[in-house]
């Protein structure tokens, strides 16, 4: 640990947070104590610096990403992800000033010591491209969802519906029966007769497509961007006997070539898109749709115009690029393509317990999870579930069902259940 030493770290925590809701523990032994509780929840948790090279990562990015860096290498170590979410949400640090900054800095130098600057995690994901270019796109989902098919089903189920479930209005005590619910509301909302011609855009491995082409009939075309999630989706449709039903592609929304259909369900795919996007991604699934088709767009978005960005470290090793919008910007862009909204509803409360079940499932397989992903990403993914779950919990986010509808056919049925916010 050449020439590094903690004690002046301590010493400057301590006198710029002197009201702390956490514990400090080092690599030497040393420890600085929390001075009050978790926020009413349980204990206060401790950050366990487990060596000099998180030091280093903090000053080589100061920050988010610096701090989440040492967490995913393990140099950075949690007692309790549950803890530090209630602290996140809870506790608001004082502000700290310029002399006071430079202090912290020069004392985290002498921690650092000798240390090289460690090399980035191999689970970061930078940047490069042009953002939301299909090129660029591609590689993010990959670097999200190419991972392992078998470590995705640990937590997701045998359904591997990678959405939130809908529990309330279903009377669902199960992960399955939920998604069960959820999947057949949308197919309830969209209307689906037996023949039609139905796109599923973002079709993950295949839940929908399997469902709607079984229960409803209906022909289903999934594109996804992820060589994983296609051949396992393209397997189940195999094993179920759907091969002339339901076909799987590898392949991007800006690609497909015109051939009309009946309808569209996009389900948790309009968070990839972006900003710069949102209006080719609409207009495109008008121009995929025939007169008077009908759409089923199911997506994260955010709630509050005031709140920051997700930050780097969702960017870099969660979700890369992805960018959920304010719900009213998604349907200014449904209405700048000609869609019609008949029928939005709100999911919030379902996905924070969506959440809280995939969580729980995979921290009951964790030796296998850990087998299957790394230890790098099972770091990202037990903070990253608790995270999403915190923001549907707190309001940063919500979740929404919007059924639109070209003109030039009769008017719709109304949607089944559940009050709507726009009619």
């Amino acid at each position: 640990m050449g020439l590094a030493v903690t004690g002046p770290l301590r010493r400057e925590v301590e006198r710029a947070l002197p009201s702390r809701p956490f514990a400090l523990r080092f690599w030497d032994g040393t420890e600085l104590p929390a001075t009050e509780g978790g926020n009413g929840a349980g204990p206060a948790p401790t950050f366990t610096v487990r060596s000099p090279r998180a030091v280093a990562h903090a000053l080589r990015a100061p920050g988010q990403l610096g701090l989440g860096r040492a967490y995913v290498s393990g140099e950075l170590a949690v007692d309790d992800l549950d803890a530090v979410m209630h602290l996140l949400e809870s506790w608001q640090p004082p502000s700290i000033d310029g002399r006071d900054r430079v202090r912290l800095m020069l004392a985290a130098v002498a921690a650092m010591g000798l240390t090289r600057p460690p090399r980035l995690p191999e689970s970061e994901l930078v940047p490069q491209g042009t953002r939301h270019s299909r090129e660029r796109d591609a590689r993010a989902v990959q670097h999200h969802y190419d991972v392992s098919n078998d470590f995705f089903e640990l937590f997701l189920g045998p359904t591997m519906t990678y959405s939130c479930g809908v529990w309330a209005r279903s009377g669902a005590s199960t992960l399955e029966e939920a998604q069960e619910a959820k999947l057949e509301l949308v197919c309830a909302k969209l209307g689906l007769q037996p023949g039609e011609r139905v796109l599923d855009v973002g079709c993950g491995w295949g839940a929908f497509a399997l469902h709607a082409a079984a229960r409803h009939g209906v022909h289903v075309t999934g594109i996804t961007l992820s060589p994983a999630q296609a051949e396992r989706a393209r397997q189940r449709v195999a094993e179920a006997g759907l091969g002339d039903r339901v076909d799987i592609r590898l392949a991007d929304y800006r690609e497909l070539q015109a051939e009309p259909f009946d309808a569209i369900a996009s389900i948790g795919m309009v968070e990839h898109v972006g900003e710069v996007q949102i209006d080719t991604y609409a207009a495109r699934l008008a121009e995929l749709l025939k007169p008077s088709g009908r759409l089923l767009n199911h997506g994260i978005a955010r709630q509050r115009h005031s709140d920051p960005d997700a930050g780097d470290f969702s960017e870099r090793y969660v979700f890369p690029d992805a960018e959920p919008l304010h719900l009213s910007r998604v349907l200014l862009a449904l209405e700048r393509a000609g869609f019609v909204t008949q029928h939005v509803e709100g999911f919030g409360a379902d996905y924070a317990q969506t959440l809280q079940h995939w969580a729980e499932r995979l921290d009951a397989s964790l030796a296998e999870a850990t087998r299957l992903a790394g230890e790098e990403r099972i770091r990202v993914w037990r903070l990253y579930l608790r995270a999403a779950r915190n923001g549907f919990l707190t309001g940063f986010t919500g979740i929404y069902q919007v059924r639109a509808a070209l003109p030039g056919g009769p008017a719709p049925a109304e949607a089944p259940g559940g009050p709507a916010l726009v009619r």
